[in-house]
């Protein structure tokens, strides 16, 4: 028995994503828990069950075919536990606590009620909250969040001192890791093409519908931080690079512009295009199908000189380390909400940032 780590604080490290199908069956299912969020489908709630399975109905066709390109079920699941037990390792040495890693899938089980169940059976004296999402969104870790303190409150850890990350886009060794991913790839697209063909790094994240960042989500001005921060990082002068957002699936305006417009426009002007899914940590759907397959086709169609990704980190060591950082200063910060230093770096119209919603609250208490 491990003595030395039964006499230091238990800390539960929850590990939160947002799921997928593992078989094909589970595809409508999961559209349908996925489409009937509030968080997500922002529609009246008398109209949203009906709307968010229509939506999902429509989309369940060509849903189970993508994941038949993937052997008919999502590695998400799979990749996360391996992150959570990559991060475990890092952190298996700390003197101030002992943590074990659990995961909470939004939309696919695990989902939040069997992680809460799971950390109540451990009994920890701490919970941290860690979205693998680097950038907050309401549609993201603010749904998780909000799904896991409703399951937290049936598992009987409402009284469990608990810290919520809610971002960490442009930490440093963060940053620094997937710069190191970026630069393998690009240097690679680099050697493959011809002298003389120029190479453009194309950012591409999920997009949004523009009345959410309208309503103060901070998720476009995150992503454009991880952009600016990540070029720096790269120190490649005079990089060609653009940001594009992919993934739409609702008929409203989405932020722009999209992936494949961008692919449209590098093929007009000669480019070649090295694609970062610079919103994803982990392998799933949007890069194995969207970006790989249907993305490629595009731009093998439309006449792109050169078509290149980036893989997304997975349980790389050095993007674990980065993790296992964000996971110490959180613990020693105590109720952080952001991994810079406590402090909020969203600009005042984001008005969905938690820390804006923090002040709004003590406000209204007082």
């Amino acid at each position: 028995m491990d003595t030395s780590a039964a006499r230091r604080p238990r800390l539960a490290v929850v590990l939160f994503n947002l799921g997928g199908p593992d078989a094909p069956e589970a595809v409508r299912p999961f559209l349908v828990n996925l489409f009937t969020d509030p968080a997500i489908l922002r529609a009246p709630g008398f109209v949203r069950p009906w709307l968010g399975r229509l939506i999902a109905w429509r989309r369940t066709r060509p849903a189970r075919e993508n994941y038949a390109l993937l052997g008919g079920r999502s590695p998400l699941l799979e990749l996360t536990e391996r992150q959570a037990r990559a991060l475990e390792a890092a952190l298996a040495d700390e003197p101030g606590f002992a943590a074990r890693c659990f995961v909470a899938m939004r939309y696919w089980h695990p989902m939040s009620d069997a992680a809460a169940r799971a950390v109540a059976a451990w009994a920890p004296d701490e919970i941290l909250l860690l979205p693998l999402y680097p950038q907050f969104s309401t549609t993201t870790t603010g749904s998780s969040v909000a799904a896991w303190r409703e399951a937290a409150a049936r598992a009987g850890l409402g009284a469990v001192p608990t810290t919520t990350l809610c971002c960490w886009h442009s930490d440093p060794a963060f940053v620094q890791a997937t710069a190191a991913i970026v630069r393998r790839a690009y240097d690679a697209a680099r050697a493959a093409l011809p002298a003389g063909v120029p190479l453009r790094l194309l950012f591409s994240a999920h997009g949004l519908p523009e009345g959410i960042v309208r309503a103060g989500d901070p998720y476009q001005w995150q992503v454009e931080r991880s952009v600016a921060a990540l070029c720096e990082a790269l120190g490649i002068p005079g990089l060609d690079h653009a940001l594009c957002y992919q993934s739409r699936v609702t008929p409203q305006r989405w932020i722009g512009p999209s992936t494949g417009e961008e692919i449209a426009r590098a093929a007009r002007e000669g480019v070649a295009v090295l694609v970062c899914p610079i919103a994803f940590v982990s392998e799933h759907s949007e890069t194995l199908v969207e970006l790989d397959v249907e993305y490629r086709h595009l731009a093998e169609r439309l006449g792109v000189p050169g078509y290149f990704r980036v893989p997304a980190q997975n349980a790389d060591p050095a993007f674990i380390a980065a993790l296992a950082g964000l996971v110490r200063r959180a613990r020693a910060g105590g109720r952080a909400l952001c991994s810079f230093a406590g402090a909020r770096q969203c600009p005042r119209p984001c008005t969905a940032c938690p820390h804006a919603r923090a002040a709004a609250t003590a406000r209204e208490a007082a």
